[in-house]
């Protein structure tokens, strides 16, 4: 069915999917991963849009988003922008094919400590 996806793709899918199911009508909070930088949003996947994120590429964030330092400071900025936006009860985290490990996780518990119940 979907050979053609790498086994990291098709990781990604499936728990996207399987998330997706299990969390009809919230807001998803999607993060990427790369070695430099690490970037969240907040999906409302019934209009398809995104409500805010927040990013390392930012400006006050420049060059702090490579180590867990760097993904608690954006999770905090993070989570400030989404109890502003109303939206802090109706959330869930949606990591991927990144394992809760590392900057994935101390961003997820910077946003937690923000107040967003996820």
């Amino acid at each position: 069915m979907l050979k053609h996806l790498s086994s990291e793709e098709r990781r990604t899918l499936a728990n996207r999917g399987a998330l997706k199911r299990k969390n009809p009508g919230k807001i998803r909070l999607s993060v990427f991963r790369s070695d430099r930088h690490i970037e969240i949003q907040a999906i409302d996947d019934v209009r398809g849009h995104t409500i805010c994120a927040a990013s390392s590429k930012e400006k006050d964030f420049q060059g702090k988003g490579w180590n867990i330092a760097g993904a608690e400071l954006v999770g905090a900025a993070f989570a400030k922008r989404v109890v502003d936006a109303g939206i802090a009860e109706n959330c869930y985290f949606d990591r991927g094919a990144y394992r809760y490990h590392g900057r994935v996780k101390a961003l997820c518990e910077a946003i937690r400590a923000g107040g967003v119940r996820i």
